[in-house]
């Protein structure tokens, strides 16, 4: 009620409300880390270039920024509250990998419009911006695509070493001779019909 009640001193426990509010924010752990640090330089990025479009001339442009700001803003959520692992049923290295690709190329193209077409200030100040996150998104899917490759050689590795030391062990020309010998035998047996045999 008003007039509000007297702060809880220093020491006091924090109540369930403030616990639950705390819940939302992220931890110091999260934003310290690097993939805490590239969502949130993505989310601010991807704010002020809208905030750019909406006060130039080419506010045509200002739809991607708020989707890529609001879909940074959905990861950034997702990995520090761990949905991730509550819904393993989305790949979310893929999603996130391919949120990246098309952020990266479609900043790079909108930023070189900009600054090509466009002649106001914020337009030009939009493609900076847009070239700084085209960047930062490029980062983020060569960091997910090397830690994607790394996971896929060890799951690999781990269901059948014997198969991949016998793969690393054929060279490829042996492979080739080998297929190369085997169409062959079977040219001669006849195998294949007139028509492959011509070739």
């Amino acid at each position: 009620m008003w007039p509000p009640a007297d702060p809880e001193p220093a020491g006091a426990p924090d109540g369930p409300q403030t616990q639950s509010l705390r819940a939302l924010l992220p931890t110091r752990e999260f934003l310290c880390s690097r993939k805490g640090r590239l969502l949130l330089g993505e989310s601010v990025l991807s704010f002020i270039i809208f905030i750019c479009y909406i006060a130039s001339t080419a506010a045509s442009f200002l739809t991607v920024p708020l989707l890529k700001f609001l879909l940074a803003l959905c990861f950034f959520f997702g990995y520090f509250m761990k949905i991730n692992e509550k819904f393993p049923g989305i790949c979310w290295p893929l999603s996130d990998f391919l949120r990246c690709v098309t952020a990266a190329i479609i900043y790079f193209a909108i930023s070189i419009t900009a600054i090509s077409k466009y002649s106001d200030g914020a337009a030009k100040a939009a493609g900076v911006f847009g070239f700084i996150a085209t960047i930062v998104y490029a980062l983020d899917f060569y960091i997910i695509f090397n830690d994607l490759s790394k996971f896929l050689k060890q799951g690999n590795s781990a269901s059948d070493p014997e198969a991949e030391k016998s793969e690393a062990a054929i060279s490829a020309p042996a492979l080739w001779f080998k297929a190369a010998s085997t169409i062959e035998a079977i040219k001669k047996k006849k195998v294949l019909s007139p028509v492959l045999t011509k070739s």
